[in-house]
Order: C-alpha cells, then sequence, then structure tokens
C-alpha cells in the first residue's frame, strides 16, 4: 500500500497554481462533473491518495493542499476558517471551476460547510467526512493541539507516528510513507510557525467566530451526505445527529470500523458513497 502506487494506473497532474499570492499545490484527475476533496487540519492532499483513481472514473477530481498546509505556501497569519474557504474560492476561479461537489474531511468538512453557506451558488452537493467536534469540547481541542504541536516541534519517528495514529482505527495501517510524508512537511522551513496559525481553530476564543451554529449550518442549501464513523476520535454519533438536525437537506451513513480517516481505512465503502450520493 503506497501513496503513488494507488495513482499508478491514473492519468494524473501534480501542479502548482498561484491563488491571491499562495503557492498552492494541486492533484487532478479524471473527467466529468468537478469534485474537490478537503483534508483535514495539518494535512496534505495525499490524504485521498487511495481514493482518487476510483473517483476519477466518475468525477474530474482536484486534490490541493490548503493555504498553510502540506507543499503550499505558508504567510503568517492565523488559517481561521473564513481564510480557508477564501483559498478555496480562490483555487476554483483559479482552475476555471464554476460550481463544484465538495467533500472535505475534519477540517476540510468545517470549511466545506462554511463556503457552502456562505457561497452557494459555487457548490453543488456536499460530503462532510467526519468533520470533527461539533460540540467544541475542550478535551478534543486540547488533544488534537498537544498532539500536533509535539509531533511538529519534535518530527521523530515515533511522535509523529503517534500524531499520524490517532487518525487511525486500525493502527497497523500506518504505513512508514505516511509518517515520512509528515515529517516532511512539519520538517518544512517556516512550519514551527505555520502550526501556530494553524491550531488557532483550537484555541476556545478564536473558535467560537466560527463554531458549528445552526445560526449558520441552517442555510446550508446543498444537499448533504454525512459521512462518519463508529470509532472518529473527535465525536461521536451524538454529534452527527445533532449537526443532522441542524442542515436542512442531509442524510447520515455510518462506515464501520474506521476511525478519522475512513477514506484510508474503508476506500471501497468512501467511494461506494461518494458514487451513490453524487450521482
Amino acid at each position: 500500500m503506497s501513496v503513488w502506487g494507488e495513482l499508478a494506473t491514473v492519468e494524473h497532474r501534480l501542479f502548482f497554481v498561484d491563488v491571491d499570492g499562495v503557492r498552492t499545490r494541486v492533484l487532478q484527475a479524471g473527467d466529468g462533473p468537478d469534485l474537490v476533496l478537503l483534508h483535514g487540519t495539518g494535512g496534505h492532499l495525499e490524504a485521498y491518495s487511495r481514493n482518487i483513481a476510483g473517483l476519477a472514473r466518475y468525477f474530474r477530481v482536484t486534490a490541493y493542499d490548503m493555504v498553510g498546509h502540506g507543499w503550499s505556501s505558508l504567510p503568517d497569519h492565523p488559517y481561521t476558517i473564513d481564510v480557508l474557504s477564501a483559498h478555496l474560492l480562490g483555487l476554483l476561479d483559479v482552475l476555471g471551476i464554476t460550481r463544484a461537489h465538495l467533500s472535505g474531511e475534519s477540517l476540510g468538512g468545517w470549511v466545506t460547510a462554511w463556503t457552502a453557506a456562505h457561497a452557494p451558488s459555487r457548490v453543488d452537493r456536499i460530503v462532510l467526512n467526519t468533520p470533527g467536534n461539533i460540540a467544541n469540547k475542550p478535551e478534543v481541542m486540547e488533544r488534537l493541539s498537544a498532539g500536533t504541536r509535539a509531533a511538529v516541534n519534535d518530527p521523530s519517528d515515533a511522535t509523529v507516528r503517534r500524531r499520524v495514529e490517532w487518525l487511525f482505527h486500525d493502527k497497523s495501517m500506518v504505513t512508514d510513507e505516511l509518517v515520512q510524508l509528515r515529517q516532511a512537511v512539519y520538517t518544512r522551513p517556516g512550519f514551527v510557525r505555520a502550526v501556530e496559525n494553524i491550531l488557532v481553530l483550537q484555541d476556545p476564543v478564536t473558535r467560537a467566530r466560527f463554531s458549528w451554529d445552526p445560526s449558520w449550518v441552517g442555510r446550508i442549501e446543498a444537499p448533504t451526505l454525512l459521512l462518519w464513523t463508529d470509532h472518529d476520535p473527535t465525536g461521536g454519533l451524538d454529534e452527527a445527529k445533532m449537526l443532522l438536525g441542524w442542515l436542512p437537506d442531509a442524510e447520515l451513513s455510518v462506515i464501520t470500523g474506521a476511525g478519522h480517516w475512513p477514506q484510508w481505512e474503508k476506500p471501497a465503502e468512501f467511494l461506494a458513497e461518494h458514487q451513490r450520493f453524487l450521482r
């Protein structure tokens, strides 16, 4: 199981574009309706490497590194939800995408929902994949912040592996390659500062400005799939059902035997749900 081995048989393009001064890394594959994939906190587009070949049979798939993440630029300002959403919309403009399906995992799900609420004309259907800590639990914010900071400040194999394993129910699926990818990101020049700009969303005061709330979630017009798991470390099905009650047009699907990264642990189920809901 290798990141680039998963892409060996699919025609794809990896490139950089300028989005309002942010050098942004992008991968595209396939043809058809546009589907944009958004990774989670501290992540990068390889989070979807096990899904791109399957999705590209039905969609023009775009995966990218959000501002301050992966190998995109690391400007020195807080990467709040409105900033991440503006970067997404700018990317769509640069790529000539008028309207797209969005599928976001964890932080990417939060950005997806915010974008759907505030720029509905740009969004078709959305998938919120383990969007994470809907109830703003302090212990979840602290655990994510502490684990991420530890891995960035001490990017040893053991520390980074613990951070990646937190995403998984089946820890044996964490490969050396995944750990090494995170190490490469975490040791980029400037990333020690960038991680503080990423983790502002785990600060309760900053988070309060963007917290999941029916006042804005209820404005989402896009048909929505909540894609949850039975072992998500950021929030249980009680939070999924709460969010389901706020969304005007939504359904819930639960993938069993997976943690925070069902797209990696259960790629067949992840593909089947996207094919069913988006097509």
